[in-house]
């Protein structure tokens, strides 16, 4: 199968890499950071050789750069999976946050998803197939303190899901919800965290692969994970 993944170099994203990878999928990763994104391709390749990996750095806050993305993963073939995990966290509130804090966390965690999905539509509702995976939060259900415009950007994702969904039944292609509460990831550098506290993010890895792997009729649409002990 032919796998996209966005935000790939780290932490959800490449557990996720990791999993399709350990499958023998063909993958297409992108990540703004290039050097941590040819180390990624380079570790997984050395862990699963049976695995064929396209990579291209990409920053997916931009329009044309998502668009232009997802005609070069077209040149290859159909996605099979589409995993929008492209995202950022900037923690704040409302009234105090930095300007333009909004419109950066709306063109990471929703614009980039939104744009590339686009790109990938008309190929993936011609072959009538195709599972489109959308990194949500828990944030994206309920507000919480220093949540701010982060928390706004996932709400309208998990809205953008759940519109998508419905639109795509039609044509045969799933698209499945994923809102993790508290995961070992980049948002959580320099943040004192008990690690009994907070989720791996090989389980939201895991939970996305078993997903995929359904019959045609069926469809998880909604995953939440949230650490045993509660949220953070």
């Amino acid at each position: 199968m032919n796998v996209v993944i966005t935000g790939a170099s780290k932490g959800i994203g490449r557990a996720i890499a990791e999993q399709f990878a350990a499958a023998g999928n063909t993958l297409f990763l992108c990540s703004r950071n290039e050097k941590e994104l040819y180390d990624t391709v380079a570790l997984l390749q050395t862990q699963f050789p049976g695995c064929e990996i396209k990579a291209k750095p990409v920053d997916m806050a931009k329009k044309s750069s998502a668009i232009e993305f997802g005609e070069w993963c077209l040149r290859f073939g159909v996605p099979d999976i589409v995993v929008n995990n492209a995202g950022q966290f900037l923690p704040g509130s409302l009234y105090n946050e930095k300007d333009k804090t909004l419109e950066q966390m709306i063109e990471v965690n929703l614009y980039s998803a939104y744009h590339l999905t686009r790109a990938f539509l008309p190929a993936m509702m011609a072959a009538r197939r195709g599972h489109i995976f959308n990194m949500c939060s828990i944030a994206s259900l309920n507000a919480y303190d220093n949540g701010g415009s982060y928390s706004i950007s996932k709400f309208a994702l998990l809205g953008f899901s759940k519109n998508l969904r419905e639109e795509l039944k039609p044509h045969g292609i799933k698209v499945t919800a994923v809102c993790p509460g508290a995961t070992m990831s980049a948002s959580w550098d320099g943040a004192d965290v008990d690690p009994a506290r907070i989720m791996k993010a090989e389980d939201v890895a895991k939970m996305i692969y078993a997903s995929s792997q359904l019959s045609p009729q069926a469809v998880v649409e909604d995953i939440v994970l949230r650490p045993l002990l509660g949220d953070l």
